[in-house]
């Protein structure tokens, strides 16, 4: 067991063996009426359980991000640098002092406005008004209880609406004590499944961003590669969505996941990954898998401005290798997802495509040219 997380591991295996499939927002309503956490007696707070719906906006033009906190690097800091060959960033924070100089500056300066922008993508800010705070919890410096407490009292202050304050504590409450929990409830075996037998190595631009014209990939690696760090949109929808779409081998992406991010631990990669990013356990943990085309990143990100790649094309020199792998996977896949009512819609407009023989002839270019390190 380990008392940095809220639930036991006994107690999540008791929650997981009355159900019949795992969802986490069934998880994180248990948990919040077993904490006690944003509750009206018998009752959510604010009528609803979440607040998804209305946080899913993009930054409005012009907007004006606060800014985020530097730490300055002590003198372990300097010396481990000295032997790395190279200063360390500045964004991250390596004592318990400044992990909470983090928090308070979340609560003062982020909480308010954490909700509406949380799924957003933009070139103009890295973090947006995300906490910053996953390394601190996952290494030790915080703990999730003192974290949230600290959030209810600043909610409670009556300034911080409640869609912000919901969306932040499920993130602690909900999912990250879910992924733990179903880490060591799915056992070992669970990091090997690979439901899709996706067999494709880890193309060359996952370790040097300039091997592509992608400016979603390039940028999201680049800024990995700069803070080690992207919020969760662009892992799921861009970074895993591509490995999913193009097939690459789920082992393969997982270690990578597990070497470039500072709050990367296996507890937390292996089922955002295996079971989140790209489905690979057949849909144990999500009952559909998080597919997108180009559209969707056009839609929630700044990235396709300037880009050489079209969203709205499938074929042709120009169209975006995620709109074109996108109906291509689906037609992969076709059998395995005519089944899942969830993914029905998708599978019927692959029935409509009059072009999929070109889809498909484009998607074989854009293997060649990503495994040559020139997509």
């Amino acid at each position: 067991e380990n008392d940095f997380f809220l639930t036991s591991r006994s107690l999540f295996a008791k929650w997981a063996d009355e159900q019949k499939s795992y969802l986490m927002e069934n998880f994180y309503r248990k948990q919040r009426v077993r904490l006690n956490i944003l509750m009206d007696k018998a009752k959510p707070l604010g009528g609803v359980w979440n607040f998804d719906k209305e946080n899913r906006l993009p930054p409005p033009k012009n907007y004006k991000w606060p800014k985020y906190l530097t730490h300055s690097p002590d003198l372990i800091d300097q010396e481990v640098a000295k032997e790395l060959g190279h200063s360390p960033s500045t964004n991250w924070a390596t004592t318990r002092a400044g992990a909470l100089k983090q928090l308070d500056n979340f609560l003062k300066n982020h909480f308010a406005n954490f909700g509406p922008y949380e799924d957003a993508i933009t070139d103009e800010n890295w973090a947006l008004h995300h906490s910053l705070l996953s390394p601190y919890l996952n290494n030790g410096l915080l703990h999730p209880e003192e974290v949230i407490k600290a959030a209810i009292k600043r909610f409670e202050k009556g300034d911080i609406p409640i869609a912000s304050a919901e969306a932040f504590i499920r993130q602690i409450i909900g999912w990250r004590e879910y992924v733990n929990g179903m880490y060591w409830y799915l056992g070992s075996e669970y990091r090997q499944k690979n439901g899709l037998h996706a067999k494709r190595e880890l193309p060359p631009l996952f370790s040097d961003p300039s091997k592509t014209n992608m400016n979603c990939m390039k940028n999201t690696i680049t800024d990995i590669n700069d803070r080690a760090w992207v919020h969760h949109i662009p892992r799921l929808m861009i970074l895993s969505n591509f490995a999913l779409i193009a097939g690459i081998n789920p082992q393969q992406f997982l270690q990578w996941m597990r070497e470039v991010f500072i709050d990367a631990s296996d507890w937390v990669m292996v089922p955002n990954v295996i079971g989140m990013g790209v489905h690979a356990d057949g849909g144990i943990m999500m009952t559909k898998p998080y597919a997108a085309g180009g559209a969707y990143i056009s839609r929630m990100s700044t990235h396709c401005n300037g880009c050489f790649f079209d969203p709205k094309k499938r074929i042709g020199d120009d169209a975006c290798p995620f709109t074109t792998l996108y109906w291509d996977f689906l037609d992969r896949h076709r059998e395995e997802f005519k089944g899942n009512h969830r993914i029905a819609q998708q599978l019927f407009g692959l029935d409509r495509l009059k072009d999929l023989d070109e889809v498909q002839s484009r998607a074989k270019e854009v293997f060649k040219k990503l495994e040559q390190g020139k997509l």
